[in-house]
């Protein structure tokens, strides 16, 4: 028995055939075949040259990477896979909720038929050609817009951005937010509503620069998400930074790459685990990504021991963070460099149907086209960068009086609490992709938003104090450092298969778990 027939799913001439009639989406026993990465290469080599091409374009959007070996090559490292895969999220949600439009739709039409009778003549009849989209079974009227609803749709997709995601509901503490750091509330309450109002902010944050990404070339749209990926982290550190909260500045650069490391990493493997008993990844790529920030937390752990066995003075440490701030950035702007100029083509997304053959259009390739205008997108993204200052200023504000008031010290703030912030929802955005088995999207979040922090986040904030008379240093508490250390070596480790498990994860997520309280029952210490 094959493997396909094992898992319960359509031998192949039933998929051709539904391939064919374009209604494979509406099947479920299809469209779980269509999700599966195991035999995705066998149902190309059996389509027929008349499918072939077909096929290929309507599974563009579910495998954007596996038609193209180069694609999946630079997957993990690339500086657009969170973007990638929150695009795949949102499209996955959009087509949804167009399924269950049009089945009402097909709903009321039939009951119209069976309320009117044999006397009067049907007027909407279903086209047998569903070539198109889904939102073609709703009429062409609603596929199609009129140019005077245009505007009118611009608008929308403008509010969508803000108010169209479940997370967006954390916005209704915005206004209490507001009124608890005017009037100086405790510190409990400042802190926890700013935190919140935050969450949602970072995801709008990321829609709009992809959004602007999308008016533009590879590079260009590559070097946005490069800079507004970590925008969060950065404007939270820099906050904090600029109050002198050095050592929550580091507790926070740390924690930010102890939770992509170990708990996202580990929650990508466990759930998706729980619906694939093993999951394949590029190994290649991933242990280069893992090198890559074995050899960033070289400068990293470089002034620890330097000032602990030489009896060097504050000073000569300050400046080894720094010539170690100068070359970690450097090593950003090559890997930048490398990305986007000199080995362009292993990281670009190329689309599944434009690779097809005859060059059929690919009825997926409109998720590319951008919603709003571009002014637009700037527009919105200048006004989540404030919102996101301002509230991240009261946040970072509030947390002396928030370490007083609960006992919890300044190391678990920076450490577990600040990372979620700007990470939350691309952490559940990860862990959908992998829930999908698109593993190395996944672990393209997890490990490039490490990179991202070791080789960008942390130099920065050394570079800008250096500007603002801040002494920041990368002289992190031995504990921390050997955490750090360990950590990298125990997720290369798990890397090392290529395959992943439920218990795999359950592992990971257990050492951030056995960390955080380990640094829960740490004395709150003044600085």
């Amino acid at each position: 028995m094959s493997r396909n027939q094992s898992l319960g799913e359509e031998p192949l001439d039933s998929l051709q055939h539904s391939s064919n009639t374009r209604d494979s989406t509406n099947n479920g026993r299809g469209h779980r075949a269509a999700l599966s990465d195991s035999n995705f290469p066998t149902l190309l080599e059996s389509c027929n040259n008349g499918a072939t091409g077909h096929f290929v374009s309507s599974m563009s959007m579910l495998h954007p990477m596996e038609v193209s070996e180069n694609a999946a090559v630079g997957e993990v490292g690339t500086f657009r896979s969170r973007a990638m895969a929150r695009r795949f999220i949102n499209t996955s949600r959009r087509k949804l909720l167009e399924k269950n439009a049009s089945v009402k739709s097909m709903a009321s039409t039939d009951s119209d038929v069976v309320n009117v009778g044999e006397t009067t003549p049907l007027v909407r009849s279903i086209p047998e050609d569903r070539s198109s989209t889904n939102l073609d079974m709703m009429g062409s009227e609603a596929s199609v817009p009129k140019d005077d609803e245009e505007p009118q749709n611009i608008w929308k997709n403008f509010f969508d951005f803000w108010f169209g995601k479940p997370v967006s509901i954390f916005l209704l503490a915005t206004p209490l937010a507001l009124w608890a750091t005017v009037n100086e509330w405790s510190g409990a309450w400042i802190f926890w509503t700013n935190f919140f109002v935050l969450l949602p902010l970072a995801s709008i944050l990321g829609d709009f620069t992809e959004e602007a990404a999308l008016h533009t070339n590879e590079t260009i749209g590559g070097l946005l998400n490069a800079t507004f990926g970590n925008c969060v982290e950065v404007i939270v550190a820099l906050q904090a930074l600029l109050r002198d909260e050095i050592r929550v500045v580091q507790a926070s650069m740390i924690g930010s790459i102890f939770s992509n490391l170990l708990l996202v990493l580990g929650c990508c493997f466990l759930f998706g685990g729980y619906f694939y008993k093993e999951q394949k990844f590029n190994m290649t790529s991933a242990t280069a990504s893992m090198g890559l920030l074995a050899l960033s937390s070289l400068a990293l752990v470089l002034p620890t021991p330097y000032a602990k066995y030489f009896e060097v003075q504050d000073q000569d440490v300050l400046m080894i963070s720094r010539a170690a701030a100068l070359v970690l950035f450097s090593m950003y702007v090559q890997l930048l460099f490398f990305q986007l100029h000199t080995h362009r083509d292993f990281f670009e997304n190329k689309a599944a149907g434009k690779d097809g053959e005859g060059g059929e259009a690919d009825d997926d390739e409109e998720e590319e086209v951008p919603s709003i205008p571009m002014w637009m997108a700037l527009f919105g993204l200048g006004i989540v960068t404030l919102l996101v200052a301002w509230f991240s200023d009261a946040l970072v504000g509030s947390i002396d009086d928030f370490c007083e008031e609960t006992g919890v010290s300044r190391t678990f703030v920076g450490l577990i609490i600040l990372p979620i912030v700007g990470n939350a929802v691309e952490h559940i955005t990860a862990v959908n992709v992998a829930m999908k088995n698109k593993m190395d999207l996944s672990l393209g979040v997890a490990i490039g938003s490490c990179t991202q922090i070791a080789l960008f986040v942390v130099p920065i904030t050394v570079i800008v104090g250096w500007c603002t008379n801040k002494n920041m240093t990368l002289n992190f508490p031995h504990f921390e450092i050997c955490l750090y250390v360990l950590s990298i070596f125990t997720v290369t480790i798990a890397l090392g298969t290529g395959r992943s498990n439920w218990l795999l994860g359950s592992l990971l997520v257990t050492t951030y778990v056995m960390i955080a309280i380990g640094f829960w029952f740490e004395k709150v210490v003044n600085f």
